[in-house]
């Protein structure tokens, strides 16, 4: 395992529904750092250039619309194999077939409103992190227990 930082996204209907939250809470709660954060209106050059390998998909249109429509929480959090733990937490991307339990299991109904996004690989943290934050945007601190979360 090593310490690394994706990208995560709060999206539009968890915003509305009052889950900014509740979502904050559960990564926080593992014990995974948020080193950057900030609510955002997203504009359509943004959700195009986030959803750029979708484009010609029949979903691409309606998911900028979607993630356009209101307010998202775009965050860097760091931690050891964050990657694959924040995947984890977040269920899949249907929240109809998503454990209970994990993010979109918990709050999400349709796949077109799925609460969360997260990147999904190394590359895809990179570019999704220097989309939506300079380097300057991400702070640098120690918590106090990270000393308690690994060996």
């Amino acid at each position: 395992m090593q310490k690394e930082q994706t990208f995560a996204m709060i999206k539009p209907d968890a915003v509305q529904r009052g889950f900014i939250g509740e979502i904050i809470s559960r990564f926080e709660k593992k014990g995974i750092k948020i080193v950057a954060m900030k609510l955002v209106v997203v504009d359509r050059k943004l959700a195009e250039k986030h959803y750029a390998v979708h484009k010609g998909k029949p979903f691409f249109e309606p998911t900028v619309k979607y993630i356009t429509s209101s307010p998202v929480v775009a965050m860097v959090l760091e931690g050891l194999n964050v990657i694959e733990m924040v995947r984890g937490m977040t269920g899949t991307t249907d929240p109809q077939k998503a454990a209970m339990g994990t993010i979109r299991g918990d709050y999400g109904q349709f796949i077109g409103r799925n609460i969360i996004h997260a990147s999904d690989g190394k590359e895809t943290a990179s570019f999704e992190i220097n989309l939506w934050f300079t380097p300057k945007d991400i702070a640098d601190y120690r918590r106090i227990d990270e000393k308690w979360l690994t060996e």
